[in-house]
């Protein structure tokens, strides 16, 4: 094939829609294959095989960069690394990545003593597949089954599969089309279930008793609002199945007996839009986790004979954001966010005063329960990191108060977190509105040097100030790394991410430029010497002040980019739609949210002017932002663009959402990704 001297230019196709009496042109529509979710329209995968190509010429230069951000990335990762192993049962569970090897074998051993066994190769599973991700992985209550899910090709549509883990033997038993967790009920007979239906929406919940065909399977609850989903869980002490079912911003649960899952079901409370909980069960009383009377929810408690009245047990606060409880057998733990910082609190059935947090002394940091399968437990598993304390896992002695190390991500090349430093500033938005700002960088880096800067800011997702190994090649050539926890998130509080959706969405983009300018004011970083990066609704970020403030970045990355807004809120049949309005607003009813959405679309908002560098990946078989968004938005850019500045397209062609799968293959485009940065910004040596 020969070298392309010149980028691809999309062909433009007439084409154009009409809402509430404005019609927007959309020449470059022809690049969504008309036949999704097949896509096979030779004229498209044609043009995404030229800007490959047109990826792959460009970048070439810059292999030789590429290869040696990738050894120093690769080096920073232990081959041969291993979980912590943690109990449930009669059996220590962990996993182990092998020298070389992509994926994770899992194990487990007996408590009595004896061997450890691999009870799953995920390397096995991955053999032959370009992309393999392991969905659903539940033991059966008694130890005898394994339930897993796989998906090979980045659709998100998985295959459950169970196997016996005392013969070795896969059943016959195969459920393809899920999306779902599987939850074990009727005395470890069957598993509970939900299908994706052809627009990828779980709309039910089914239950597959061992060694009966498919479709026999009893559906057991069916949601007629196709914007909702549903899954189900286990309560804490594995007695009652919950059926939840919500979209953005309302949800409803109901409660059926685990041991008779086809039997009559409990609704706690009818859905009521804009009302969110979600609910668990000790000793017959259920806890309820929810909003209804305060924006930083409140826990509350009620009978099962009367599962919608409510009695408050913990009041919903201005300072502490309570965003998720546990139930153990002697105390239970809320966890959630006070000014920004991640909170661990134990808490007394008895005396609802008593409240033990579990301190951490550094200034910025993430932490959380991990994985805590027992509901009789006398200690804790808990993750914890910061910008310079790798991933950390500890054990939380409930009696003592002790917290022990049991692990700290192993760093083989070396890592000194003395070289390095955390701040956390506040920089106010144009509307007075303070900003909270996580940095880390060398203690000898010089102020005003070269800043990359990185945010989400959507769905209530906080960006934690965790670590990073890969971020430490940007770190160590000069670079601050800086974490803007915009609104849009829920870092500060459930209001934070209010305030960035819907009607007040803008407040997200605002927030992102007015740090990179507080940023340059305060002197860390000058005009021109920002990178920037973001994905999925984050690469729509990118998208937006790509277009409002070009002159600020000095390279841009945008991975899988949700930058068609305007197009896709309008079109109810594509996966996520319908259950995105209360995200973003519904144009297709109102003119003000097409209004709206419109004025800050970024594919809608390409102007002729001069855009900095810019990387924009996508994934063939992303079902979450689908392919041709960044297609059209490149093709677009390309046409209007007045300078000469680089503008890159990477299409995976046998992935989905996250890229590729395997854990050499990710940090590869990390690697990418960073030496495109470099390049970009003057800063590879």
């Amino acid at each position: 094939m020969t070298e392309p001297t010149a980028p691809p230019v999309a062909e433009k196709r007439e084409h154009s829609y009409t809402h509430h009496g404005v019609t927007i042109a959309d020449p470059y529509h022809w690049l969504r294959d008309q036949g999704y979710p097949t896509i096979d329209d030779e004229d498209v995968l044609d043009h995404l095989k030229a800007e490959n190509a047109w990826f792959e010429a460009r970048m070439a230069p810059q292999k030789a960069l590429v290869e040696e951000l990738y050894e120093e990335m690769k080096a920073r990762i232990k081959e041969d690394d291993s979980s912590v192993p943690q109990r449930r049962g009669d059996f220590l569970y962990w996993s182990e990545f092998e020298q070389g090897t992509e994926y994770r074998k899992h194990y487990r051993r007996p408590l009595a003593g004896g061997d450890a066994v691999v009870i799953l190769d995920e390397n096995a599973l991955a053999d032959g597949h370009e992309y393999f991700r392991l969905g659903a992985f539940s033991v059966s209550k008694n130890g005898r089954y394994l339930a897993y899910s796989s998906d090979t090709n980045g659709s998100e549509r998985y295959t459950a599969r169970i196997k016996d883990l005392e013969t070795g033997e896969l059943l016959a038993d195969a459920i393809p089309g899920i999306r779902t967790s599987l939850t074990w009920v009727a005395g470890d007979t069957a598993v509970v279930y939900g299908e994706a239906n052809e627009n990828w929406r779980t709309l039910n919940a089914k239950v597959h008793v061992l060694g009966q065909q498919v479709s026999d399977d009893v559906e057991i609850y069916r949601e007629d609002d196709e914007s909702f989903s549903v899954d189900t869980g286990l309560t804490a002490q594995e007695d009652w199945l919950v059926i939840a079912t919500g979209d953005n911003e309302t949800s409803e649960a109901r409660l059926v007996r685990a041991d008779n899952p086809t039997g009559e079901q409990i609704l706690i409370a009818p859905r009521l839009k804009g009302r969110e909980y979600d609910v668990d069960v000790r000793d017959g009383t259920i806890y309820v986790h929810t909003n209804d009377d305060h924006v930083n929810f409140r826990l509350a408690t009620a009978s099962l004979d009367n599962p919608g009245e409510w009695t408050t047990l913990i009041e919903g606060s201005d300072e502490f954001y309570l965003d998720g409880f546990e139930l153990f057998k002697d105390f239970y733990v809320t966890e959630g966010r006070l000014r920004g910082l991640d909170q661990i609190q134990l808490r007394s059935y008895a005396d609802p005063n008593l409240v033990k947090p579990i301190a951490f002394t550094e200034a910025s940091f993430s932490t959380g329960l991990s994985n805590n399968p027992e509901y009789d437990q006398d200690k804790l598993r808990l993750a914890y990191e910061s910008m310079v304390t790798p991933d950390s896992v500890y054990d939380y002695h409930v009696a003592t108060g002790e917290l022990e190390l049991l692990k700290q991500q192993e760093i083989p090349s070396g890592y000194d977190a003395g070289l390095y430093q955390v701040e956390r500033i506040e920089i106010a938005a144009r509307d007075g509105t303070m900003v909270p700002v996580s940095i880390v960088s060398r203690k000898d880096r010089a102020m005003g040097g070269p800043l990359h800067l990185y945010a989400y800011g959507a769905y209530g997702i906080a960006y934690p100030p965790g670590f990073s190994t890969t971020r430490l090649s940007l770190v160590d050539r000069g670079f601050a790394f800086a974490i803007a926890h915009i609104r849009g998130g829920d870092d500060l509080g459930r209001s934070w991410y209010l305030q960035g959706k819907l009607n007040e969405r803008t407040n997200t983009f605002n927030d992102f430029v007015d740090v990179a300018k507080g940023l340059i004011a305060k002197g860390y970083t000058s005009e021109g010497k920002i990178s920037a990066s973001g994905g999925s609704a984050g690469g729509e970020l990118m998208g937006v002040v790509l277009n409002s403030n070009p002159e600020l970045w000095g390279a841009v990355v945008a991975h899988v980019p949700f930058v068609d807004v305007l197009a896709t809120m309008l079109d109810k049949d594509l996966p996520l739609t319908p259950g995105e309005w209360p995200e973003w607003g519904n144009p297709i009813e109102s003119k003000q949210a097409f209004a709206y959405i419109l004025s800050y679309s970024p594919y809608d908002q390409v102007v002729a002017q001069d855009y900095p560098p810019l990387l924009v990946t996508a994934g063939l078989n992303d079902p979450r932002v689908t392919y041709w968004e960044p297609a059209k938005w490149v093709a677009k850019l390309r046409e209007f663009k007045t300078d000469d500045n680089e503008l890159l397209l990477k299409t995976n062609m046998g992935a989905g959402h996250g890229g590729k799968s395997g854990r050499f293959a990710s940090i590869y485009e990390v690697a990418e990704e960073y030496a495109f940065i470099l390049w970009q910004m003057g800063e590879a040596k």
